[in-house]
């Protein structure tokens, strides 16, 4: 997809600019949720700086320009956080989703220690699982993909807060769509599960709110009106999170529009 085809970032802000040696002073703060290493390279530096500033085109092209790991995982989180909030053309949004994964398959044989190659690759399909709808993913095989990247990451990376909301997730979304027996026996999910991840995501990142939202969407998911309450208080904390770059705007806005405000 050509860059000019990209729909732009809705929420510029000049703090999210991270100029000169202000990223690698806020780096630790802006990957806690996914524990990326600070890029030595400064060609991936600029591609994460304008990731950060929601400039995700521009990432991608400079991260893929840079030529190496980092500038890659650069460019793969730009492009899928770009579709997963951006993008709002269906065939593009699972367009960008299938790249990523094709270039996280191709890291991960380069550079199978690499935590984000397998993290950004289960995300990335699991965005596309929920964009062709969960029922036909998992009748395709996608679900278990989906897991074994995830827990890749996780074994990899304990730490890896993003990696614990996105295997929350999975779990919600099977019992949701398959019900908690058929979720468990046939996929092994389970509403424990999902909560003991996104409970260890809030715990590694307690500022996140994708982490709120998440936990929020899965409660209700998995519980419905019983737990509507606790679900309710985690969109009203996420809304008031500080968003520290376009990513956690992106992910305000979303709890904003669920409290109404």
């Amino acid at each position: 997809m050509s860059k000019t085809a990209w729909k732009a970032f809705p929420h510029p802000d000049p703090a999210y600019t991270y100029a000169g040696t202000a990223l690698k002073k806020h780096w630790a703060r802006l990957h806690q949720g996914d524990v990326e290493p600070w890029p030595t390279d400064s060609a991936a530096q600029a591609a994460w700086r304008a990731y950060h500033a929601g400039e995700f085109a521009q990432a991608v092209e400079l991260g893929l320009k840079a030529g190496n790991a980092s500038g890659t995982n650069a460019a793969n989180k730009a492009a899928m956080i770009h579709a997963a909030s951006v993008e709002d053309d269906q065939a593009r949004k699972l367009a960008l989703l299938q790249e990523v994964a094709r270039r996280c398959e191709a890291l991960q044989t380069s550079q199978p220690g690499n935590v984000n190659a397998w993290y950004y690759h289960g995300y990335a399909l699991g965005r596309y699982s929920q964009g062709i709808s969960v029922a036909k993913a998992l009748a395709e095989g996608l679900g278990s993909k989906v897991r074994e990247s995830l827990q890749k990451a996780i074994d990899l990376e304990p730490r890896h807060a993003d990696a614990h909301i996105a295997l929350g997730t999975w779990h919600a979304e099977i019992i949701n769509k398959v019900g908690a027996v058929v979720g468990g026996l046939t996929y092994g999910a389970k509403k424990d599960a999902a909560e003991k991840h996104f409970k260890t995501a809030l715990a590694l990142n307690p500022e996140s709110p994708i982490a709120m939202t998440e936990y929020a969407n899965g409660l209700a998911m998995m519980f419905g009106k019983s737990r509507l309450k606790e679900a309710e208080q985690l969109y009203a904390r996420a809304a008031q999170c500080p968003p520290a770059d376009a990513m956690e705007r992106l992910d305000v806005e979303v709890a904003r529009a669920e409290v109404g405000g």
